[in-house]
């Protein structure tokens, strides 16, 4: 092995790389909008939601009703008939509609408990469960306050002194534009050193590599180090000029021990790029086998939901993949804070893949290359 031999390779890789307009624009894109957008599209409480009532009581209960709704959590209500609800909500104008049935507040008066019939659009999946809540609660309060002939408020037995820890703000955007991080930096890892064998195989150059006094050993490592300084390089100008600047997300820990880990994942997730490179023989295969292993690496690692809430046989399998240790190390650090005593043990895991894979990796090229010779 020769040092000189793997860097020139490197530089040709990125050499390479510049010359691909597609693969540059999806590296802009998966560590500026992409970040941004998966921070910002899913709204932090309901907003604006589209509501109609079909209101048959026509009482001065039912219009404090109506009166309760109003922006931002919904738009102005739109009363219509109840021949109209129907065509509305099939047309999609209406995420909520509310029929009040004739007699309502006289059936409140008489101790009866009358029913409100409430359809909703449950496609609109963002605004549907939280907004049956937001209009239970309405509905209860201005039933209440009628009923009573002023509005009062009950004080509970019980206080619960509520402390949120490391987003005090509850703001989802905080969570989402890391999650979307770690998310980038495993996709464009396997991505860009998958493409960059493909792309030799495609183009003849790997048969001009074999003539060339370089080993497979040279070549991958080339390859290897080459598409990890992409995206590390891409993943510390999204750190800091998407999350701390854009959406001004307050980073807890340490920034240099997070690359440190990135780094250490990089060497797993490139040479499982590497490996999967070697079984696809286009980029169309390439992009079937991604959807095979990227998928279940990015919602079975701890990033989507809690591992502690999937079963014990898919707790167990995951800790063979890297992403559950980097999910778990970015977390700890970014969030909360944590130092290296915190973490060290998914610094060991990944460089224990890292190294495994990466011997599985060479090889399964070496055989590769043994076949085109």
């Amino acid at each position: 092995m020769r040092p000189a031999n793997i860097l020139h390779l490197g530089i040709k890789e990125l050499r390479s790389l510049l010359r691909d307009p597609v693969m540059l624009v999806l590296i802009v894109y998966s560590f500026s909008l992409s970040i941004h957008t998966a921070a910002t599209a899913m709204p932090e409480t309901l907003h604006k939601a589209p509501i109609a009532i079909v209101d048959e009581d026509r009482s001065q209960l039912s219009l404090r009703i109506i009166d309760a709704f109003y922006p931002p959590y919904f738009k102005q209500p739109v009363l219509i008939s109840q021949k109209e609800m129907d065509a509305r909500m099939d047309a999609g104008l209406d995420t909520f509609a509310l029929n009040i049935p004739p007699d309502f507040q006289r059936n409140v008066l008489a101790g009866r408990s009358p029913a409100i019939q409430l359809n909703v659009d449950a496609t609109r999946m963002s605004q549907a469960f939280a907004g049956s809540g937001y209009i239970q609660t309405i509905i209860t309060g201005e039933v209440a306050a009628f009923l009573q002939g002023y509005r009062s408020t009950t004080t509970p037995q019980v206080d619960l002194e509520l402390r949120a820890r490391f987003n005090p703000q509850l703001n989802k955007s905080w969570f989402g534009s890391v999650s979307e991080l770690i998310n980038r930096i495993t996709m464009l890892s396997l991505v860009l050193t998958g493409a960059a064998l493909i792309r030799e195989r495609e183009h003849g150059t790997v048969e001009h590599l074999l003539v060339m006094p370089v080993t497979p050993f040279e070549i991958m490592a080339g390859k290897v180090w080459a598409m990890a300084l992409v995206v590390m390089v891409s993943s510390t100008c999204a750190l800091f000029l998407v999350i701390k600047g854009a959406l001004k997300v307050p980073i807890e820990g340490s920034i240099p021990l997070f690359l440190a880990g990135a780094l250490l994942h990089l060497l797993a997730t490139t040479s499982l790029g590497i490996y999967l490179g070697t079984l696809a023989r286009s980029m169309p295969q390439f992009g079937l086998l991604m959807m095979l292993i990227l998928m279940p690496l990015q919602i079975l690692s701890g990033g989507a939901t809690p591992r502690e809430s999937m079963p014990e046989f898919v707790q167990s399998v995951m800790l063979a993949a890297p992403t559950t240790h980097f999910v778990k190390l970015a977390q700890a650090i970014l969030f909360r804070g944590a130092g290296f005593e915190v973490v060290w043990p998914q610094f060991v895991s990944l460089l224990l893949i890292g190294a495994v894979l990466f011997t599985l990796s060479l090889a399964r090229f070496r055989k590769t290359i043994g076949t085109m010779t």
